[in-house]
């Protein structure tokens, strides 16, 4: 496993640890600061963590199929949707402008991530994550209005 992967892993497991949804992701990247970056390293150098949340959502933290990572580096936004089977699997990121336009998107089958997927002007952009055994076949099917704070 690669060292990018186990640091991506362990930023999950602290994350889902500490809350269901993080909501204060600075706090986690204050108790682990080498794995929070080295998983903001999969976006690019300058990216700070944001949000964190396992999926599907209402499952145990310990026992969740992805991880849904929202980072941002000054007016741009990168998602990445982590892969916790550890085996391959269909995967779908996608993250819009404002109003769902523009939207970009990252799928296929992955064992470790799908993504990154970046976005301008990155407040209140919508995001989708899916993930199952094929597009048709999903464990995972989030989408919220927002993954980034609004404001």
């Amino acid at each position: 496993m690669s060292r990018l992967r186990t640091a991506v892993r362990a930023a999950a497991s602290v994350s889902v640890l500490t809350a269901a949804v993080l909501t204060a992701p600075q706090a986690v990247a204050a108790e682990q600061p080498g794995p929070a970056a080295a998983a903001a390293n999969v976006c690019s150098t300058g990216y700070t963590l944001r949000k964190a949340v396992p999926l599907p959502l209402g499952t145990d933290p310990r026992e969740r199929l992805a991880t849904l990572f929202a980072y941002e580096n000054g007016g741009k936004g990168c998602v990445i949707l982590d892969n916790n089977v550890g085996r391959s699997r269909y995967m779908l990121v996608q993250v819009c402008k404002v109003g769902g336009t523009s939207c970009d998107k990252n799928s296929g089958n992955f064992s470790e991530y799908a993504g990154p997927v970046y976005v301008s002007g990155f407040a209140c952009a919508p995001v989708t994550a899916k993930m199952g055994t094929s597009s048709s076949s999903l464990s995972v099917n989030y989408k919220s209005d927002y993954v980034f704070p609004c404001g």
